[in-house]
């Protein structure tokens, strides 16, 4: 008789290091049963890699979690291509003041995400959709914040983004160490899309390391040469007391 096939080894989900309880609070819990979900039927299911397990409190959780200290109270914000719900999700358990859609095109992903915000008990839509889609824009235009990460260039991540954005508002990229070469390559682009100068900001300094680097964006008019509407700045991001802008 044949030996079986050995189980799979199993995947121990990585312990929350110090600084996630100052980030969640007394929603730690659900922070790191979040993390137990990407380690298994996230990698199961091909939300995130394997080789990320190590790596998924501080180089996703954490990294998009610290997003919140750009975005003012009560902010509705819209997270575009969410994918595993990064930065949706840490956005939601360290922020619950705000009010959080998920936009993802893909099926499998927005079961999983279903799924998952339940299990948290988390108050967040979830729209099976893409940013340019008309019914995407006609339900979720008019967010004070449109979050994105790893989505794509800056000049296609503006085109899918800044629709949603009320104006006045503004549209926060997680982005890498070579943000300021796509700055460069794209200015016009964003402007051309009715966007502001894009500024680099970090946050999360000491409870990253290196910190999360963003390129904000504010919408600023329809297209160039368009009317630049007044209001409240409630959705820009805060002054220089919540965040740290990086010199180029």
């Amino acid at each position: 008789m044949a030996d079986s096939e050995p189980d799979p080894v199993a995947v121990t989900p990585p312990p929350p290091p110090p600084a996630a309880g100052e980030v969640f609070g007394d929603r730690l819990a659900s922070a790191v049963r979040y993390v137990e979900h990407l380690a298994t039927s996230g990698v199961e299911r091909g939300l995130i890699g394997p080789r990320e397990n190590d790596r998924l409190w501080d180089r996703h959780v954490l990294n998009s979690a610290v997003l919140g200290e750009l975005v003012p109270e009560g902010a509705k914000v819209v997270d575009v291509g969410s994918g595993a719900g990064l930065p949706g999700i840490p956005l939601a358990l360290a922020r619950p003041d705000l009010r959080i859609v998920l936009v993802e095109p893909l099926a499998r992903r927005v079961d999983w995400l279903d799924e998952v915000i339940e299990d948290l008990g988390l108050s967040i839509a979830v729209e099976r959709g893409r940013a340019e889609e008309s019914a995407v824009l006609r339900r979720w235009e008019g967010a004070d914040v449109v979050t994105a990460r790893a989505v794509g260039p800056l000049a296609r991540l503006t085109g899918l983004c800044l629709p949603l954005v009320r104006h006045g508002g503004s549209m926060l990229a997680l982005k890498g160490a070579s943000v300021a070469e796509e700055i460069e390559r794209d200015r016009a682009a964003v402007r051309t899309l009715g966007g502001g100068e894009p500024r680099i900001l970090e946050c999360g300094a000491g409870v990253v390391d290196p910190p999360t680097t963003v390129v904000a964006i504010e919408r600023m008019s329809d297209r160039r040469g368009g009317s630049q509407r007044g209001g409240a700045r409630r959705g820009g991001p805060p002054g220089p007391n919540r965040r740290k802008e990086q010199r180029r």
